[in-house]
This record gives structure tokens, sequence and C-alpha cells, in this order.
């Protein structure tokens, strides 16, 4: 759920991305689909398709239409926090969940590209042809190799892991809403890899990363 907006959604929208953003309306009819008429172990997993309708249509409409403006992104995934908060009090507590850990694995990764120097080279790598679009990834991705950023990204990593930990805690400790809580850590814990692994194939096969 976390990996595929990363490595399929953005390739999806920049092509198609009507169809991409039409898909919202497929995971969300699903998910209410499965709350109203599954048992409980459906809700569950109908619960979380609702709240990754929310985070894909955020996508959508970023990658889509905004792409060059890495400023908006932020504010264009958080397209559904309103509603999300609500949820939290509601049987839709899981999607919100998740969700929201989403979101918060989005700021941390976008204060990293500020903080890094990344987001200067953003709107340069999305405005390129495809023939040139890897090399200026591959460039963008070997500025994270340097001391300082390596500095900044393993203090971001021991962050989200201990916010991530400090979910599972909770949901030792909270029985009625443990599950939200095991959702949101494991989210925020698959952001932290699915960044890892972005960084990774940016550097060794940028053709594979998504953005191209």
């Amino acid at each position: 759920m976390v990996v595929l907006p990363v490595f399929l959604q953005a390739p999806w929208v920049h092509l198609y991305p009507i169809s991409a953003c039409l898909f919202t309306f497929v995971l969300l009819g699903c998910g209410i689909t499965l709350v109203r008429f599954g048992g409980n172990k459906w809700s569950r997993a109908g619960s979380l398709l609702v709240g990754v309708s929310g985070s894909w249509l955020g996508g959508c409409l970023f990658w889509g239409w905004l792409r060059e403006h890495p400023v908006m992104h932020l504010p264009v995934e958080a397209i559904a926090l309103p509603l999300a908060f609500v949820g939290l009090e509601t049987r839709w507590r899981i999607g919100s969940s998740f969700y929201l850990s989403c979101l918060l694995g989005t700021a941390l990764t976008d204060l990293m590209m500020l903080v890094t120097g990344v987001m200067n080279s953003w709107p340069v790598v999305v405005n390129a042809s495809f023939e040139e679009a890897p090399q200026l990834l591959h460039e963008t991705a070997e500025m994270l190799f340097q001391l300082q950023p390596i500095l900044f990204l393993i203090l971001a990593a021991f962050l989200i892991a201990c916010i991530a930990n400090l979910m599972r805690q909770r949901a030792i400790l909270h029985t009625p809403s443990g599950s939200a809580w095991l959702v949101a850590s494991a989210a925020l814990t698959t952001t932290l890899w699915v960044d890892g692994l972005f960084l990774l194939t940016a550097f060794v096969e940028p053709r594979l990363s998504g953005l191209i």
C-alpha cells in the first residue's frame, strides 16, 4: 500500500492522469463495500483501502498536475487531512491511521529533501526529457552520498524508527485502538524502507524509480 504510490502511481499518473485519478473511486468503493458487507476481518481491510484512497488521490493531483512545484507536495497530499482526523474516532480508524502515518512520512521525506538541497533539483528532473531524466536523477542521488546529507538522513531514519516504535508501544497499551496504531507504525516504517529503495534505484537504475 505504501510502495504502490511511489513505483506505480507516479508513472501512471504522469502518462494518464485522468484514469489514475479515477482509480481513487475504485479503491474507495471497494473499501466502503468491505466495511459495510464484510465481516470483522474484511471490515478492517476495507477501512485500510479507504485510507489508501486518500493517499492515492493526493498523489494523483500532485503528480498529474503540480509535479513541477515541490512546495505543493505536502499541502496537496494532505487533501483528506480533516476527514482523517474525524475518522480516528469512528470505524474508519485503521484507514485514518494509515493515511496520517503516510502523510507524516511524506512530511519528513520532504523536509530531508529540503535540508539536503535535493528539492532544488526536483523541478529540473521532472521536466527533463525521457533521455535526460535518468542522468539528472542519478546526479541528484549522488548529492546525498556526502557527509552532511548522510548525517541528516541517518538522523531522519532514527527519528522515524523511534516514532514507529512509540506507535507499536501504544498498540500494546491501548487494546481498543491497537490495530490502528500497528497499521500506523507499519506504514511509517515502510515509508522509511521505500525512501531507501527509491534512493538506491535513483542511484543505480533511475528508470525504475517511478519518477521517469
